[in-house]
């Protein structure tokens, strides 16, 4: 199964977002895990890779099994670790490899194209640092097709 993690990055009223050129979706930067990393280690890596910039006191807020299905057939599968920071050193990228690096405000994370999924626990990471954990399901379309996603602290649970 493969291991992905990214960040959310806030700053101020503001989040650091990557859009992708194949969908045009914003997403968390990050990457995936080679066989001989830790979590942290691939994140800080990844961040840096994407970003330019070095994150400090990354705190981990969510952890996700991401899965695809082909006509009820489980054709992909993954985890993805979301950590949370505030503070982190450097300038970002003017030109990231992987994308076009923008700030968003907090207010608008539910609203930007993206992963179904993403928009659903971004702004809760943002504003609360609350830690989420959830599977989330999408056709080959990338249709969410149904999700989970609770609060460890046991305030709600979604289901559809």
């Amino acid at each position: 199964m493969q291991r992905v993690v990214n960040c959310i990055l806030r700053d101020r009223d503001r989040v650091l977002l990557l859009k992708k050129p194949r969908r045009g979706w914003w997403v968390a930067p990050g990457g995936k895990m080679k066989p001989t990393e830790s979590i942290m280690d691939t994140l800080l890596r990844e961040y840096e890779e994407e970003t330019g910039l070095q994150l400090e006191n990354a705190r981990l807020c969510g952890v996700f099994t991401m899965c695809v299905e082909d006509e009820g057939r489980l054709v992909k599968e993954w985890m993805l670790f979301t950590f949370f920071s505030d503070r982190y050193k450097g300038t970002p990228l003017e030109k990231s490899e992987e994308g076009i690096l923008a700030w968003h405000p907090v207010s608008s994370l539910s609203r930007l194209p993206a992963a179904a999924g993403d928009r659903m626990f971004w702004e809760r990471i943002a504003l609360r640092q609350e830690f989420l954990v959830g599977r989330f399901v999408y056709s080959s379309e990338e249709e969410l097709l149904r999700h989970t996603l609770s609060s460890l602290s046991g305030t709600e649970e979604i289901q559809s």
